[in-house]
C-alpha cells in the first residue's frame, strides 16, 4: 500500500473538485471546461506515474546527505517541527522562484501554468518532471539534521495545502492574506498578464514573497496561462513542448556560451544578434481568445467514461504499485499514458488519434483476457474484458462515425 499522502488525498481532491462544480453550476459561472479538466488531470496522472521512479532520486538524495552529512542530531520537539515547516516553505520559495527564472527549470515548471482555467482541477495540473531540478534546494535541510521521513511528510503537507487555493469560488479573506497564500494571492502567480509575470511563488506562507520583492496584490481579474499558449490538450506533450521549443532556439544560437546562458537565463532570453530578451507581451482581453475545440456531445461522453475508467485503473494502480517489480510499473505507465493522450487528444480531432484509439479499446481487453487465461488472473477480470470492449467498441463506433470520418 502506497503511503504517500498525495496520493492518500485523491479521493478528497475529487470531491472537492465535484463541490466547485456545483458552486459553479449554481452560480452560474463557467469555471471548468471538460478538454481542458482532462488535460489538467492526465498532468496529474503523469505526474505521478513519473514520481514512482524519479522519487528515488530526490528521497535518495536526501537519504544519503542526511545519512553522511546532517552536522546535528537534533530532537524531535515543537521547536523542531516548527523550524522544519519554516525551512521546507522557505526552500520551496527558491525552488519555485527559480523554475520560473531559469529557463531550464521552465521546463520542468511551466506544466503547471499552461491551463487558461483557474479552478481546482489545475491544481493537480503538475509536471513530470519538475523534480529534477529542484530536489537539490532541500538538502541544506538534511545537512541541518532533519530526518528524511519527516521532511517527506511536511513537504507533502507543503504541496497539499495548495490545493485549495486554485480556485476563483474564494474571494479575498481579511487578515489571513497578511501571511497566507490565498487564492486571490496565487490567482496572480497563474496570471499572464505582464504586471502579474513571476509574482508570489509561495507555497503556504506569503511572507517570503513580501520579503524578497516578489509579492504582488491581485488587482484586476487574471488572464490564465502561458505567454505562448500550449494549443493542446496532450497531457504527455504539455510535459516536453518547452523543452521543443528551446531545441529549436538553441539552434538558432551560434555561439557555445550563448547556448549555456540561454540555459540559465529568464525564460524569454536570447542574444542580442537574434533581437535580445523578449518579455512578456501585454494581454488584449478585449480580443483575448482561449484556445477551444467544440466537440458534439457523443465524443465529450465517450471520452469521459474512457476516462474515468483510466482514472479508476490509475488509483488501483497507484495504492498497490509497491507489490508490482519495476518492468510491471514501467509497463503500467506506458499503457496509463497512452489512455490519458488519446483522451485528450480525440478533443483535437488529429486523424492518427482515432486509429490509436481503435487499437487501444480493442488491444488492452484482449491483453486482460490472455493475462487471465495464461498467467492466473482473478477469472471475474474476463468478464470485465468483454464488457469493456463491448461497451467501447460500440459507443466508439459511434463517436468515430459522426467524428472521426469528418
Amino acid at each position: 500500500m502506497n503511503v504517500n499522502p498525495i496520493v492518500l488525498s485523491i479521493p478528497i481532491f475529487f470531491i472537492l473538485i465535484g463541490v466547485e462544480i456545483l458552486v459553479e453550476r449554481l452560480s452560474h459561472r463557467k469555471l471548468y471546461r471538460l478538454p481542458d479538466s482532462i488535460a489538467n488531470l492526465s498532468c496529474g496522472i503523469t505526474s505521478q506515474l513519473s514520481g514512482i521512479f524519479l522519487r528515488v532520486l530526490a528521497v535518495g538524495a536526501y537519504e544519503v546527505v542526511f545519512a553522511n552529512l546532517a552536522v546535528m542530531h537534533l530532537e524531535r520537539n515543537w521547536m523542531y517541527w516548527t523550524a522544519l515547516f519554516l525551512l521546507v516553505d522557505l526552500a520551496y520559495y527558491w525552488a519555485h522562484r527559480m523554475s520560473h527564472e531559469i529557463n531550464l527549470f521552465w521546463g520542468g515548471h511551466v506544466v503547471h501554468h499552461q491551463s487558461e482555467e483557474y479552478n481546482l482541477s489545475v491544481a493537480l495540473r503538475q509536471s513530470s518532471f519538475q523534480v529534477v531540478w529542484t530536489f537539490f534546494f532541500y538538502l541544506p535541510l538534511a545537512v541541518a539534521g532533519f530526518e528524511t521521513t519527516d521532511f517527506l511528510l511536511i513537504s507533502s503537507l507543503n504541496t497539499l495545502y495548495q490545493f485549495w487555493i486554485h480556485t476563483e469560488t474564494i474571494n479575498r479573506m481579511g487578515w489571513l492574506e497578511y501571511f497566507l497564500n490565498t487564492p486571490s494571492h496565487h490567482r496572480v502567480h497563474h496570471g499572464r498578464d505582464p504586471k502579474y509575470i513571476d509574482k508570489n511563488h509561495a507555497g503556504t506562507l506569503i511572507i517570503w514573497d513580501k520579503l524578497f520583492g516578489t509579492f504582488q496584490e491581485e488587482e484586476e481579474r487574471p488572464t490564465y496561462g502561458i505567454t505562448k499558449p500550449i494549443n493542446s490538450w496532450n497531457g504527455v506533450w504539455a510535459n516536453f513542448s518547452h523543452y521543443a521549443i528551446m531545441a529549436q532556439e538553441l539552434k538558432q544560437i551560434s555561439s557555445w556560451g550563448d547556448k549555456f546562458r540561454y540555459l540559465f537565463k529568464k525564460p524569454g532570453w536570447l542574444p542580442e544578434s537574434l533581437g535580445g530578451y523578449r518579455p512578456a507581451p501585454a494581454v488584449d482581453k478585449a480580443h483575448y481568445i482561449k484556445y477551444d475545440t467544440p466537440a458534439p456531445a457523443v465524443l465529450s461522453y465517450y471520452a469521459l467514461f474512457q476516462y474515468i475508467i483510466c482514472l479508476g485503473a490509475t488509483a488501483v494502480f497507484l495504492f498497490n504499485q509497491g507489490t508490482f517489480t519495476m518492468m510491471e510499473k514501467a509497463i503500467a505507465a506506458i499503457l496509463i499514458s497512452i489512455s490519458v493522450v488519446n483522451c485528450g487528444v480525440l478533443f483535437e480531432g488529429k486523424r492518427w488519434v482515432y486509429i490509436a484509439e481503435w487499437l487501444r479499446i480493442t488491444l488492452y481487453p484482449a491483453a486482460l483476457a490472455l493475462g487471465t487465461i495464461f498467467f492466473g488472473w482473478p477469472s471475474y477480470l474476463l468478464a470485465i474484458a468483454a464488457g469493456y470492449l463491448v461497451v467501447s467498441v460500440t459507443w466508439y463506433y459511434q463517436v468515430y462515425r459522426s467524428h472521426g470520418q469528418a
